[in-house]
């Protein structure tokens, strides 16, 4: 039985989810780094909120840890690359707090456009400066979106029904999708001239950092207003505090900061700024939410293999998965069987897919080869870590679908360059369940690829398998089953032999000496 540890408060719900789906759980909550690095080995999963930081030091205690899930959106207290180094897939729960930030963006520029913090602060004081707040409307402004994805598309649905008009900038965001949510889309400096609110729905990436930067600010509608739910840094605080001081920004709302907990910021006591504690996710029904989530998203992995919201490898419904599993299988031994034969530097890889394989998902079989490929450098590779190896080692990776007619319902082939040309395999299913070898370096083949195996490359010639079968026999050696391909007659021939155990490095040399014979490898599949 699979066992998760909650190391952060969450609701309670969360635990019961993973007791009724039979996973083991332990809510053991406020623990130092020491303690938690004393426990973690003994745990499959963890649950966490932003409270535990899993650093390098605790992913190494971590020894059977194999699914980190974040119950909210922000990830910035895992260490992904070391975690993704590792094999442990990083999961977060982008959606269960959506609609919680989109309203609180939505409450921000409400409280901008009619000075609402301020005029509470006045009144309670008994001044009763009524003359002093004049707001303005939203109705027939314009919003600006930079970022148009699940929390900025929520937003622009409830700035349309407050008719205003939005305009969006995401690199991302297709015309279709700009017509469907009812958008405009522009590029940035555009937005910028135009929006008289901007809201921030992005991540923080070296492409987004300080995106409302000095420069970007200046560019601003003289009296725009600025409200950011979404990533401390994206916005320049130096600059927007001097764009407020001058009058050229209106005013500005942050729930993050770039520095977080912020209590010493020099925007605090800038005229017309807000500032809450970065809120954003701050309900009850999305805490319930996010901590429910995670316990689906953990317990599915570790009971079925599904992949929801992963940060570090493809994602994978508990639907899908039984019906990838097979092709996963296949391509795994695919990208073995290529690792093992092609002994150059590799620096391009090709999966190709066609038949039924060409409608399915078609990430997980490019990382299932990765896996297989990846095993002649680590002996601790998995579909996470496999493409952080392949990218640190320059291999170039492309995916292929083919839409055609061929000679079996479905196929996967993996191609890769080597200093003789391109070397090809090609796999497919029998009965859908059954991963089989169909065809090796454009050799028509028809294999399974388990346990030890004897891969030899011989001109076709008489008496040539009778004398292998002899020399392994001579030596203890017991064939399993044998599997003859052919070029032409007289032509280039292999030959697969599968063995009850690994054939001796010297026996190897003898077969490799005989008439005919070009090459010898074993190979393992396991």
């Amino acid at each position: 039985m699979p066992k998760v540890l909650i190391s952060d408060k969450m609701d309670p719900q969360a635990a019961q989810i993973f007791r009724d789906r039979g996973v083991d759980v332990d809510v053991i909550t406020g623990k130092t780094p020491e303690e938690l690095k004393a426990i973690i080995g003994q745990y499959d999963g963890l649950a966490i909120r932003s409270s535990t930081k899993v650093t390098k030091e605790i992913i190494d205690a971590a020894t059977n840890l194999k699914v980190i899930g974040r119950a909210g959106i922000g990830v910035d207290n895992v260490d992904i690359p070391y975690a993704s180094a590792k094999g442990i897939v990083v999961m977060n729960t982008p959606f269960g707090n959506s609609i919680t930030t989109a309203e609180h963006a939505i409450a921000l520029m409400f409280a901008l456009a009619r000075q609402l913090p301020e005029a509470d602060a006045s009144t309670q004081a008994s001044k009763w400066e009524k003359n002093r707040f004049m707001g303005v409307e939203v109705t027939g402004k314009t919003l600006g979106l930079i970022g148009a994805g699940n929390i900025g598309s929520i937003v622009a649905s409830r700035a349309l029904g407050l008719k205003m008009k939005v305009v969006a900038y995401d690199p991302f965001l297709t015309p279709e999708r700009a017509i469907e949510l009812g958008v405009e889309k522009v590029d940035l400096d555009t937005l910028l001239a135009r929006a008289d609110f901007i809201t921030l729905h992005t991540p923080l990436t070296e492409q987004t950092r300080n995106i409302l930067s000095a420069e970007n600010l200046a560019k601003t509608k003289k009296g725009v207003r600025i409200i950011n739910c979404a990533r401390g840094g994206l916005v320049d605080e130096a600059a927007l505090k001097e764009g407020l001081e001058s009058g050229h920004i209106a005013g500005a709302a942050l729930d993050v900061f770039a520095v977080e907990p912020a209590k010493d910021n020099p925007l605090f006591g800038v005229p017309n700024f807000i500032s809450t504690p970065h809120l954003g996710a701050s309900t009850s029904e999305a805490q319930v939410n996010v901590a429910l989530q995670v316990a689906e998203q953990l317990s599915d992995y570790l009971l079925t293999g599904g992949v929801t919201n992963a940060l570090n490898m493809p994602s994978l419904s508990a639907e899908e998965a039984p019906k990838l599993r097979p092709y996963m299988a296949l391509a795994e031994k695919l990208g073995s069987m290529i690792g093992q034969l092609a002994h150059d530097n590799l620096t391009d890889i090709s999966i190709e897919v066609e038949g039924a394989a060409a409608e399915l998902n078609i990430k997980p079989i490019t990382g299932a080869v990765l896996a297989g490929l990846m095993k002649r450098y680590s002996d601790t590779v998995n579909m996470v870590n496999a493409p952080f190896l392949a990218r640190e080692r320059g291999l170039d990776v492309r995916e292929v679908r083919h839409d055609r007619e061929a000679d079996y319902h479905t196929l996967v082939r993996v191609s890769v360059q080597t200093s003789q040309g391109e070397r090809s395999i090609a796999g497919t299913l029998f009965g859908n369940a059954n991963p089989r070898l169909v065809e090796i370096f454009g050799i028509k083949i028809e294999a399974d690829l388990d346990g030890h195996m004897l891969y030899i490359v011989n001109t076709d010639q008489p008496g040539f398998i009778g004398a292998v079968g002899s020399t392994l026999g001579e030596a203890g050696i017991n064939i399993g089953t044998f599997h003859l391909g052919r070029r032409e007659a007289g032509g280039e021939a292999v030959l697969l032999l599968s063995v009850d155990e690994r054939v001796p490095e010297e026996l190897m040399r003898k077969i490799e000496q005989a008439p005919g014979v070009r090459i010898v490898r074993a190979l393992e599949f396991f």
